[in-house]
């Protein structure tokens, strides 16, 4: 028999590991005593391709297909989903850790989230929610400066842009205002200081070396309290400090004197420095400098009782009344400069800094409980990580430097950029003019149409900012000016600068967006820019031989690279050769509309021919081309394109080249490509790097499966060998070692293909993968078959989403039913572990552990309750545990198969075992 103490002390101990624990989840309102934030500043360069709207492969992020791709994996997708795990490695409780970092993620990293990972985008929303509702309306994210541009470097209207393109993109997404906001690099002057103000940002985070001096705020007690020098870093970071933008500090920066040379000069002619009631003002923390350097590059993450005994040695022991002991770093330390570490912050913020009697808070909150008693002043410009103030993004300042290698680059590189932003002004002024009423004002809210470029909202975004109805071409013209002032912004992307070599891709991607810039002024205007601007790009020195000079590096990484449209026709021709493509096909960013197409084959040849109208998504430009795309098999291909001229034209080309392909003669053809089309054509190395490959690995699909089957020849002839090489403990020779291992590799991935595929005989399939297995492990055999892997685990998911209804009633099945997927799930399981495969069974445990509560857990209860004799002592009542009873019936060999399930998938259902157990021994 069960008592009532046990069955809710094991209900409780799981209950309260579910996504917070029960104390956290009571401080909602205070912000007194010891208060903790975290802040993380998650942040990737946009890295798309200026003219395909989309991130190519980066080999460098191998296995992923990009480094956002691979940080996902490694870093915000484990925050969204921080695992505590028992001492027997067991999930014991999943935490979202948005919902306690306080966090800023730049606009450019959320827009791939929401495109490419949307169940993390939606986790990392849902957290700002619950922050909200825990912490009195006040969420843990704040906005960023749009792209990451060092402030201080950016002229007024450029620093406007960014700050207003932050806040209406942080507003589109958390559907608030945002009350702070993360600087790049926290990198600042007076100048950014007043535009943050102007636009209602309430406070920002900097370092704790950027602050010049501070004082207790003047009031009836201390009407002139004295200022405190502590620009070598050592300002108190456990409160906040107000900061006035006084008419002095901004002239301080100017004349580049430090605010206290200027207070003393403003003091010196009778100028009143004190605040009045109508002087403008930010508030600011400075995060706590040694413990958030400690946690980037020493081992305080390696525990959360030593993160909170690190911490710990930060609070001050003067008895305030509130305290604030912040840290900030890189976000993705957590899990990717880090391994794991996300799981250190899920135990500390739900376990350990409660246990300490902490309150888990943010900037906001704690703000709106403990507002600002002590002023500020900065110095003049700042930023974390460069010691010469912002030297290291325009000048050779030695930060970031190495290897031997010069930053001679950096300051021809940025005077070249400035350049070119300052030629721009006008060509878009003027043009401007013509096609908005305030072209200004109409680039500040062009982030309304880059974050949604459907028809109707571009349509609502001109009716608002044309000066008058626009025709078609002018709309193109309208918005390749605005596409001109997105990519001049991007061109000051940071991290074109942080590093030691203008070459890297950091440095070639802000050359990109200028490339990109100036060709759109040139549509635009007929202003050609890039001859002068490449003539600068030659006083810009690499320090790689083979460029010399950022010339070099533009002719040689940016410009071929740069994108026509009729090198998207190309694309588009070329695939069609093995893509049946539907009347409308997006290519990227570009809309293809099939307007006619004929394809023929004769032997090895293939010849494609068609009509087609592509339009940029991006820009509305629309143009129709015609295309011949020629195959001759093998790795040949000759593809050439032509605008569309008119319809008889047209027709005539079409019948001439199939005419022509009768002859069987591809030199024939080929010629005949070039009379109708000219010398101009593209080649399988015209195709896009993702259509490139795909096809690559199609026309070795041949050549490979020739091999497979050699391979399984030569390794069934000498199966019987192999076996005795092992029997007498000899090494197997490697040909035969290979064999062995392409044709079970071959054999397993064509079983696990058919698997997926859902087909009648299932068993049959998974019993052969089993027996594969069976067979490599006898020969020692280590399958290298990735794509396995992930089908296994496709397969793993998918059967046990369909086991468990997605929150429906997992009674619904029978007792056989439910034996019969439970064992499948096992045996998916066992077999890749047999394979060694590494099978990663994180959404798995996700989907299980939600069940927990749904599905599972009520089973249990129900089960336990009908064996509690129905006395006032004995009966468990199931609303004080908050989960809702089930009437299944089901007996016990069925529910402990459910647990047995958990323990598989490696989570923690040992309470729920232990009770069963004890009910039955009662």
């Amino acid at each position: 028999m069960v008592s009532i103490s046990q069955t809710k002390s094991a209900a409780l101990s799981f209950s309260d590991t579910r996504e917070t624990t029960a104390g956290t989840q009571n401080m909602v309102a205070t912000a007194t005593g010891v208060c903790v934030t975290v802040h993380g500043h998650f942040y990737q360069p946009p890295r798309e391709n200026p003219y395909l709207d989309a991130i190519e492969r980066q080999a460098s992020a191998h296995p992923f297909h990009d480094w956002n791709e691979r940080i996902d994996k490694e870093c915000y997708r484990p925050n969204a989903f921080a695992r505590i795990l028992n001492d027997r490695g067991e999930v014991a409780g999943i935490v979202n850790n948005y919902e306690y970092l306080s966090f800023n993620i730049g606009p450019t990293l959320m827009s791939w989230l929401e495109r490419y990972d949307e169940e993390v985008y939606q986790r990392i929303l849902e957290a700002d929610r619950k922050s909200c509702q825990r912490l009195n309306g006040h969420g843990n994210a704040i906005a960023q400066v749009y792209n990451h541009i060092i402030m201080p470097l950016a002229n007024e209207r450029d620093k406007q842009t960014q700050i207003r393109w932050g806040i209406a993109d942080f507003r589109s997404r958390f559907d608030r205002a945002p009350e702070g906001m993360w600087l790049a690099e926290t990198a600042v002057d007076y100048a950014t200081l007043e535009v943050l103000v102007a636009e209602g940002i309430r406070f920002i985070v900097l370092a704790p070396s950027q602050a010049e001096r501070c004082r207790q705020l003047p009031g009836h007690d201390n009407s002139d309290p004295q200022w405190r020098e502590v620009g070598g870093g050592q300002i108190d970071p456990t409160r906040p400090y107000r900061c006035y933008l006084k008419p002095e500090l901004r002239l301080a920066v100017s004349h580049q004197l430090s605010p206290l040379s200027s207070h003393n000069l403003s003091r010196a002619n009778g100028h009143n420095s004190e605040p009045t009631t109508n002087t403008p003002y930010i508030d600011i923390f400075f995060y706590d400098g040694p413990i958030s350097r400690d946690m980037g590059f020493n081992d305080v993450l390696s525990s959360s009782n030593h993160l909170a005994g690190r911490l710990g040695q930060a609070v001050r022991g003067d008895h305030r009344k509130s305290q604030l002991i912040s840290v900030a770093t890189d976000g993705e330390t957590f899990g990717h400069h880090k391994n794991s570490t996300e799981k250190c912050l899920a135990y500390a913020f739900t376990e350990e800094f409660p246990r300490r009697g902490w309150t888990v808070t943010n900037f906001a909150h704690y703000l709106s409980q403990n507002p600002s008693d002590w002023e500020v002043e900065l110095k003049p410009v700042t930023a974390w990580s460069c010691s010469h103030g912002v030297d290291r993004w325009q000048d050779d300042c030695g930060c970031g430097g190495g290897g031997g290698w010069h930053l001679k680059w950096r300051r021809p590189l940025r005077d070249t950029l400035n350049w070119l932003r300052d030629r721009l002004i006008p060509i878009y002024e003027e043009a401007g003019r013509k096609l908005f009423s305030d072209p200004w004002a109409a680039r500040d809210e062009y982030i309304d149409v880059i974050g949604d470029r459907s028809t109707a909202n571009i349509d609502q975004f001109f009716s608002k900012h044309q000066v008058r109805p626009l025709e078609a071409a002018e709309q193109v013209d309208a918005l390749r000016l605005l596409e001109m002032q997105r990519h001049a912004l991007l061109m000051f992307t940071s991290c074109g600068w942080f590093f030691e070599e203008i070459s890297r891709p950091e440095g070639v991607q802000i050359l990109r967006y200028a490339a990109r810039a100036l060709e759109l002024a040139g549509e635009v205007t007929g202003v050609q820019l890039e001859k002068d601007f490449v003539d600068r790009l030659n006083l810009v020195p690499s320090n790689v031989e083979c460029f010399r000079t950022g010339a070099e590096v533009y002719r040689q990484l940016v410009t071929t690279a740069q994108v026509s449209l009729k090198q998207v026709a190309a694309h588009y021709a070329i695939s069609s050769l093995f893509a049946k493509y539907p009347r409308e096909q997006r290519v990227y960013c570009y809309l293809a509309q099939q307007l006619d197409f004929q394809i023929q084959r004769m032997g090895s040849m293939t010849l494609a021919v068609g009509q087609l109208e592509l339009t940029s998504e991006i820009t509305r430009e629309t143009e129709v081309f015609v295309f011949a795309a020629f195959y001759l098999g093998g790795w040949d291909f000759h593809c050439c394109i032509q605008p569309f001229g008119s319809r008889r034209s047209y027709t005539m080309l079409k019948e001439r080249l199939f005419a022509v392909l009768q002859e069987a003669s591809a030199a024939h053809a080929i010629l005949e490509m070039v009379r109708l089309f000219g010398d101009q054509s593209f080649s399988l190395r015209s195709l896009f790097a993702e259509e490139r490959h795909r096809i690559v690995r199609l026309l070795s699909q041949e050549n490979l499966t020739r091999l497979d089957q050699l391979y399984t020849q030569v390794y069934r002839e000498n199966y019987g060998v192999m076996m005795a090489f092992h029997r007498d403990e000899l090494i197997v020779p490697m040909e035969l070692q290979v064999a062995a291992e392409v044709a079970l590799g071959h054999r397993c991935l064509t079983a696990a293909k058919a698997l997926e595929q859902e087909t009648a005989d299932g068993d049959s399939l998974l019993a052969e993968i089993e027996a594969i297995s069976t067979e490599a492990s006898h020969l020692r055999c280590r399958l290298k078959v990735p794509e396995v892997r992930h089908i296994l685990e496709k397969l793993i998911y998918r059967s046990l989403k369909a086991l468990l209804q997605e929150g429906s009633d997992v009674t619904l099945l029978s007792p056989a039913e439910l034996e019969l997927d439970i064992r499948t799930i096992e045996r998916l399981i066992a077999v890749g572990n047999r394979l060694e495969l590494g099978l990663c069974l994180d959404r798995s445990q996700e989907l299980y552990f939600d069940s927990m509560y749904s599905q599972i857990v009520p089973l249990c209860l129900g089960w336990l309750q009908r064996q509690a004799a129905p006395t006032t002592e004995s009966a468990i009542d199931l609303t004080e545990l908050d989960i809702v009873d089930s009437e299944s019936g089901w007996e016990l060999p069925v529910i402990r198969q459910l647990l047995e399930l958990g323990q598989t998938l490696a989570v923690d259902v040992e309470c729920w075992l232990q009770q069963l157990g004890r009910s039955l021994s009662d």
